[in-house]
């Protein structure tokens, strides 16, 4: 089996003042040309499940309350996955290029959850005109600015 080695870049830093992404210094340099992108693709991992009982389930039984009996880990956004990989685009509310923070709208993250890498969201390469979802989710939000108002603990089985 091959090896891959993962360095985290960052941290996110989120309480009641909000949430932000802070790099570490030797990674500051890689913000440049950032302003203007309004949204980023933050990859983060799910550093509180990641245990080998966790990197072990590959089926879980119904996790949303209209979802189908069992679902593999792959159709979920479940933390408990083979590699605790998580992937959230975020809105970016301001760039401190010097200190090397990025204070963002939201992030469904841990506070001190370790950031593996940052891309700009770019409508040619990130979004879907008319994605397809399954009939169980259809009724869900649309996008991520509707989200913010859906109520999420009605659909849910945890």
């Amino acid at each position: 089996m091959t090896e891959f080695k993962v360095n985290p870049i960052g941290v996110i830093h989120s309480d009641d003042s909000g949430s932000t992404i802070e790099l570490y210094p030797e990674y500051r340099a890689a913000l440049q040309a950032l302003d203007g992108f309004s949204h980023i693709n933050v990859i983060w991992w799910f550093d509180g499940c990641d245990n080998e009982m966790a990197r072990s389930v590959l089926t879980v039984d119904q996790p949303y309350k209209k979802s189908p009996e069992t679902m593999g880990i792959f159709a979920t956004r479940s933390p408990a996955r083979p590699n605790p990989i998580a992937l959230t685009a975020v809105e970016t509310i301001q760039i401190d290029y010097e200190n090397g923070i990025i204070r963002i709208a939201y992030i469904d993250a841990n506070d001190g959850t370790p950031v593996l890498d940052l891309k700009p969201y770019t409508p040619s390469l990130d979004r879907v005109e008319s994605p397809g979802v399954p009939d169980w989710c259809s009724h869900w939000p649309k996008n991520v600015e509707e989200s913010g108002d859906f109520d999420w603990e009605n659909e849910f089985n945890f």
